[in-house]
């Protein structure tokens, strides 16, 4: 029997994914968009779902985009992206168009958040009742899963953006632009470039650089432990895919660094399944919208 069909949007910060699918094993179309101008982006979007003619071929419509995000439905800027460093895009409204040109249920989240959830459903992390997923790219992304909900409140999680100990005798400032040496400011594409002078894919693995990184994502994944305690943390992004000596470094320091305290014996004893890469790929993200629009369904029989 042929499943519903469920249409979905991931917005990242260099491309867009288009889908109309009901799970992985049934993709009915897919198209992949540049992201440029919000004013284009969003109106070629548009023609994409009309074209696929959504509003009445899928049940509901999810979208999973890069943020910070509103996702308070009571806020007055619901759906709106909120105060990004990406140019152009601070206060657009993505829920609106999209709502309009389909008249769907709309499910938005963040889309790492989505990327989890798909994750949950179909690919690593099946049967857990918590777990997180973290990108390492461009950015560093955390979504976070508890009970088949992503985590939101005062917005989302934005755990690549904490602040963390620092490495002794590392005083780099880091290059995050709001926080300067938060994680992400010191382990994402763009601070590993600019503190070493190449991008990340021309370091060899005994670079030093390399200790700056695995210490910070180590010390993120020590204080996600200890605030969610997820069952699984799924890493993936460009940087641990490209750089596949980089997990089992962060493995062993995340274990240190729990020193024994509370459930850090379970996660020493199974550490390579407690730390482990994504099961979906590229796939996570496109995924990603279509377990929200799903939600987007449950959310109004509620």
């Amino acid at each position: 029997m042929t499943e519903p069909l469920y249409a979905g949007v991931e917005l990242g910060g260099t491309k867009c994914v288009c889908i109309l699918a009901a799970g992985p094993g049934q993709v009915v179309a897919t198209e992949r968009i540049a992201t440029g101008a919000p004013g284009a982006t969003l109106g070629r979007i548009v023609d994409v779902l009309r074209e696929w003619d959504v509003g009445t071929r899928a049940r509901a419509l999810g979208v999973g985009s890069f943020g910070p995000l509103e996702l308070d439905p009571d806020a007055p800027d619901y759906g709106h992206v909120v105060r990004t460093p990406k140019p152009g895009w601070s206060g657009v409204d993505i829920v609106g168009p999209l709502v309009a040109a389909t008249g769907l249920p709309v499910m938005l989240d963040t889309d790492v958040a989505g990327a989890a959830l798909a994750e949950g459903r179909w690919g690593a992390a099946r049967g857990l009742a918590s777990h997180a997923y973290v990108t390492v790219g461009t950015g560093i992304g955390v979504g976070i899963v508890v009970n088949g909900q992503t985590v939101r409140g005062l917005g989302h999680p934005e755990a690549g953006h904490l602040r963390i100990p620092r490495m002794a005798g590392d005083d780099w400032p880091g290059h995050c632009p709001y926080h300067g040496d938060c994680v992400e400011g010191l382990a994402a594409g763009p601070a590993i470039a600019a503190r070493s002078g190449r991008a990340a894919e021309r370091l060899s693995p005994d670079d030093p650089a390399w200790d700056g990184v695995v210490h910070a994502l180590a010390m993120m994944l020590h204080n996600l432990v200890l605030t969610t305690a997820p069952q699984r943390i799924l890493l993936g992004g460009g940087v641990p895919v490209g750089q596949p000596h980089l997990i089992p470094r962060i493995r062993a320091a995340l274990v240190e660094s729990l020193g024994g305290y509370a459930h850090a014996e379970r996660v020493a004893g199974d550490i390579e399944r407690f730390v482990s890469g994504p099961e979906l790929g590229a796939m996570a993200g496109p995924m990603g919208a279509i377990a929200l629009a799903r939600l987007a369904i449950a959310d109004v029989a509620a």
